[in-house]
């Protein structure tokens, strides 16, 4: 969010939980990017907000409504008000339940590849209409193409790109995989420990696609621990998702803290995997 609109989007957030009850004398900034999220004190309170125009909170909240109802290990919204968008101020406000996370440590791979699996689990009996995973491929070779947004990227590096994308976004396609309702960025900023267990967070990018495209975004020995998947799919899937995520970093637009450095880094990564092992093989991409 630009920094000028940082205290207007906060006093959004505290007036909208004042406004419902909710104690909301003090604000801190937990997560800047393309929204702002927000711990709200005392009433103990996870706000979101993000500008009206953003699209995705009323999806958002209501896909988490209807996982938790079902008993998928998401974060939920915040149960002591109706579960719905407020909008205040040219502000899209969304509120979730606040779980203190516990001491930072490495999660499990084995964990993590069970919290995937139980939201999956749980997604497949969901009849919601959700965008491709290509469409978001589609979002980022549109990205490259735009020079005006993408001023800083070589063009050797912009034509690295567009081919990734578009040579291993068909390829997937056409693999013909069983597709389901996926996460669709379940990278390990959107897991988080708490004491009662791995939930999942940061819903608005859910999509439809194959399994492997979820756990592209996982660390590497994540997959080790799930059977029945297609290696050589996962393994398209983190060149792919690796594309994507560098692209996300030329954007001139981009927030993520040191992002153009991890672009460049990436984008080395990129060329490693391909000129080693060809189109079918890339290690484990960084989260964004």
């Amino acid at each position: 969010m630009e920094v000028p609109e940082v205290p207007r989007a906060v006093a959004a957030a505290v007036s909208t939980a004042a406004a419902l009850g909710l104690a909301a004398d003090d604000a801190v900034v937990l997560h800047d990017s393309n929204r702002l999220t927000l711990r709200l004190l005392p009433c103990d309170v996870l706000a979101r907000v993000a500008p009206a125009a953003h699209q995705g909170a009323r999806f958002e909240v209501e896909l988490a409504r209807r996982l938790v109802g079902a008993g998928c290990p998401v974060a939920a919204p915040e149960p002591r008000v109706e579960p719905r968008v407020h909008e205040r101020d040219g502000f899209a406000v969304t509120l979730w339940a606040y779980h203190e996370p516990v001491a930072p440590r490495r999660i499990p791979p084995a964990d993590y590849a069970d919290v995937l699996a139980r939201l999956h689990t749980g997604m497949r009996r969901l009849d919601v209409p959700a965008p491709h995973f290509t469409d978001r491929v589609e979002r980022a070779r549109r990205l490259v193409a735009d020079r005006d947004r993408t001023p800083a990227l070589a063009e050797a590096d912009r034509e690295l790109l567009g081919d990734t994308l578009r040579d291993l976004g068909r390829a997937i396609g056409e693999r013909g995989a069983a597709e389901q309702l996926l996460h669709g960025e379940p990278h390990p900023g959107n897991v988080l420990t708490t004491k009662g267990g791995l939930l999942l967070t940061d819903l608005e990018t859910c999509c439809r696609g194959p399994v492997e495209f979820d756990l592209a975004h996982a660390p590497e020995e994540v997959g080790e621990h799930c059977p029945g998947i297609d290696r050589d799919l996962l393994r398209e899937c983190r060149i792919l998702v690796l594309a994507m995520i560098t692209t996300w970093r030329w954007d001139r637009d981009d927030r993520l803290p040191d992002g153009r450095r991890l672009g460049a880094e990436w984008l080395g990564g990129i060329r490693a995997a391909l000129g080693r092992d060809g189109p079918g093989a890339c290690g484990r991409p960084p989260s964004p």
